[in-house]
């Protein structure tokens, strides 16, 4: 299942997406939570939708929010791809490198983001986001670890590598910036993704295609990241983790190096989770 959030004059609605059609499902939720991904009936609702007995909108009409109530936390995933460790020129990590975004950049799919006052050095990484669906710790197995995932979606983790790497390496000061996660615009149940690695991630800037990768290629595959997370931290329902990016960002580029400007598009999309276009502005 497909599911969104949309803005209307009577505040933030959840919505199931058939096709081109938004099902509003506010009665079954306040909001599209790990929990829901989880536990949610959605066979019922999808039933409801076809039958015409939820209020529907055109998809081109409306108002695109976040796609899941806001996360507790983010929890990123550094060089999880072996070619873009290579092209940063970075060690093959031994273990995950695990960082956090603050929770407050998550924004729309198709919000501007916003370049920082005094950045040079913006850049952008397509990544694959996992939604959790159950609290989790001190998870024994992959299997324990696919258990507890409500969902899977497109995430853009933009980053500031000057704020990231030459302003006393605190990899956060990079990436929290405001607007940097666009996440959408759908979120899609962990049901209906078969296989988290074997997916094709894309993005594109100003229409000239620069990353182009499959999830196959993680060093530390979707259940791995999952429950190696969960040794040290509570994973909460809603919790939204960035599983790290392919090859083909700025920073690996041969300078000089093709930054993010005020006015460019960037375009982005994984296969069955959906494209997502943001125009970048200055702050």
């Amino acid at each position: 299942m497909k599911y969104l959030q949309h803005r209307t004059d009577r505040g933030l609605v959840p919505a199931l997406l058939l096709g081109d059609t938004v099902h509003d499902v506010d009665t079954a939720t306040d909001a599209i939570t790990g929990g829901f991904l989880a536990s949610g009936d959605h066979a019922a609702l999808l039933a409801a939708a076809r039958a015409g007995e939820l209020p529907q909108h055109p998809l081109a009409g409306i108002t695109l929010a976040p796609p899941i109530a806001a996360p507790s936390k983010v929890v990123c995933i550094g060089l999880n791809y072996r070619d873009h460790a290579e092209e940063t020129g970075a060690a093959i990590p031994a273990e995950p490198i695990v960082f956090l975004k603050d929770p407050g950049t998550v924004v729309a799919a198709d919000a501007t983001v916003l370049l920082p006052r005094g950045s040079t050095k913006a850049d952008w990484e397509v990544e694959l986001g996992v939604v959790i669906g159950a609290e989790a710790r001190y998870l024994e197995s992959p299997e324990e670890a696919a258990a507890v995932i409500g969902g899977y979606v497109l995430s853009h983790d933009v980053s500031e590598r000057e704020f990231q790497l030459e302003r006393g390496s605190q990899w956060d000061k990079g990436k929290s910036c405001e607007t940097f996660n666009p996440l959408g615009p759908y979120v899609v149940t962990a049901d209906e993704i078969a296989d988290p690695q074997a997916l094709g991630l894309r993005l594109w800037v100003n229409g000239e295609l620069k990353q182009d990768g499959t999830t196959a290629d993680m060093i530390f595959g979707v259940l791995a990241v999952v429950q190696y997370l969960s040794r040290f931290m509570v994973l909460r329902p809603g919790d939204l983790i960035n599983t790290g990016t392919p090859a083909g960002v700025a920073l690996g580029q041969p300078d000089p190096k093709p930054y993010l400007r005020a006015g460019d598009v960037v375009a982005l999309e994984i296969d069955h989770l959906g494209r997502a276009t943001q125009t970048v502005a200055q702050a």
